[in-house]
């Protein structure tokens, strides 16, 4: 089973529908006790930064617990800043420092980035399985991740951002895989593949083994 954080953002129909189309089980869970049971937990988002102040110190400390135990972990667009250290965006507020670095805004002349572009794999990963290289996926957003030795896949929108990022059992895509059609849905059943491994089979979803 997934577990599916609603914290009030408005994308969690898609994505419960995403996942679901991907061959999923997914609930919904609005207390940070009730992810202790699922085999897998989807942070899901969009817009300001700000948001993710709903997330708090309870929230923290059963997600930091859940990554450690070696359990997966997905962060989409705004769920994914937030992995990270923080956000430009709201200064103020802390992310949950499972990637390194801090999300900026875009360095491109026109924003938001809205739209199909590219996804540039920077090394392998089981979550790109069957998605080719440049493979078109859907964009949202006006902030984004560095490219860090976190970064899977890039994407160039006035320069190159992290669009796909993991670390072990931990993962964020900046674009709606929900959104985009057959790779996104191609992406989803990657995800949920890694349920199945388990935390002791050696393989992380950078495609490297812990042996």
């Amino acid at each position: 089973m997934i577990a599916l954080i609603d914290y009030g953002v408005g994308n969690l129909r898609s994505v419960e529908k995403g996942l679901v189309a991907a061959g999923a089980r997914v609930c919904r869970v609005t207390n940070p006790g009730d992810i202790e049971r699922a085999d897998a937990v989807v942070v899901p988002g969009v817009g300001h930064f700000g948001a993710t102040a709903t997330l708090g110190a309870e929230w923290r400390t059963q997600l930091r617990a859940f990554a450690a135990e070696g359990r997966p972990l997905l962060g989409i667009c705004l769920g994914m800043q937030w992995f990270y250290e923080g956000s430009d965006e709201a200064p103020g507020l802390e992310g949950l420092g499972l990637f390194p670095g801090r999300c900026a805004r875009l360095a491109a002349p026109r924003v938001p980035h809205v739209g199909w572009n590219s996804l540039d794999p920077c090394r392998t990963s089981a979550l790109l399985d069957g998605i080719p290289p440049g493979a078109q996926v859907y964009f949202t957003h006006s902030f984004a991740a560095p490219v860090t030795d976190a970064c899977i896949a890039s994407t160039d929108y006035g320069a190159p951002f992290a669009s796909l990022s993991a670390r072990g059992n931990v993962a964020g895509a900046q674009f709606h895989p929900e959104k985009s059609g057959a790779i996104g849905l191609r992406f989803l059943r990657n995800f949920i593949a890694t349920i199945s491994r388990g935390p002791d089979s050696g393989t992380t979803l950078e495609g490297r083994t812990t042996a």
